[in-house]
Formats: C-alpha cells, structure tokens, sequence
C-alpha cells in the first residue's frame, strides 16, 4: 500500500502541472486552510436561508470543528509529511504531520452536513474534490491522506447534528 502510495503521489507531482493549475491549486488551498472557505459559504447561506439559518450556522462551524478533531489524529498517527527528493512541496503547512489530511477532513465534512441540509448542497463535493485532490497535487499529503480524511469527513458529515 505504502507503494501505491508514493507512485500516486509522484504521478501527481510530475504530471498535468502547468503554471495556472499550480496557482489554483494554491490559492484553493490557502482558501481551505482551517476550513475558512467553508465557513464563509456556510456563513453566507446562514444570512440568505432564513428557514435553515441555524443548520447552516452549525455547517459553518463543522469547518474549523474538523479541524481541530483532524489535528487529534495527526498528533495520535504521527504521520510525517511526504519527502520526494528533487520535488519539494509547492506550499508550506502549518505542522510537519501529514495523516489525515485536514483541508480532506474539513472539506467532505461540511460539504456532506450541507447535503444534509439541502440536496442541491450537493455541489459542495466538486469545491471539496478539488481542494483535497490540490493536497497530493502540490506535494502536501500523500494520497491516502487525503482519502483518509475524506472518509473523517464524510463521518464527522453524517453524525453533526444540524439543531440545538
């Protein structure tokens, strides 16, 4: 597996990189850090859906909730992040842990707690698709963190519950 891993996370690193898809890829990313996209969007659906105000409230803070359960993981796997000589990673992290992979864990939580919320919140995987897939992409994460956090998310998603 751990082969597997580091082939895909190669592949990544050397393959469909072009100036604009690098600098996407980056700027996705610092939007994901501490899951700050999700809490605008899920912030700014709170002011405009008054009839689901209070879940979208509860999706806003999931984003830097998950976080925070993701950095809990980190800390017990202690997984370090991934190290390709000749290929540095394309951005810096707030910690040298890798497992799972946080903006993932962040990402699929809220974008499946929007889901939740209203089907057509559904769309919210294809901005949570592309920020995790970024993670590999620039040399942050290896794959399986990135699916690892994914999985995190998708659970922390499912069992938030969307009333006080």
């Amino acid at each position: 597996m751990a082969e597997l891993d580091a082939k895909l996370l190669r592949t990544m690193r050397t393959r469909w990189h072009t100036p604009v898809l690098e600098s996407g890829a980056k700027a996705l990313g610092k939007s994901g850090n501490n899951g700050g996209i999700w809490f605008v969007i899920c912030g700014l659906l709170a002011l405009v859906d008054h009839s689901h105000r209070e879940a979208w409230v509860i999706c806003a803070l999931l984003a830097p909730l998950a976080i925070v359960l993701n950095y809990g993981v980190k800390v017990i796997v202690r997984r370090p992040r991934p190290v390709l000589e000749g290929l540095p990673p394309l951005g810096g992290a707030p910690s040298s842990l890798s497992f799972p992979s946080a903006h993932a864990t962040s990402s699929f939580a809220v974008a499946t707690a929007m889901t939740r919320v209203d089907p057509a919140g559904a769309i919210a995987f294809a901005l949570a698709v592309a920020l995790s897939l970024g993670r590999p992409y620039l040399g942050m994460h290896y794959p399986s963190d990135v699916l690892a956090g994914a999985l995190l998310g998708v659970a922390l998603g499912l069992i938030v519950p969307l009333s006080l």
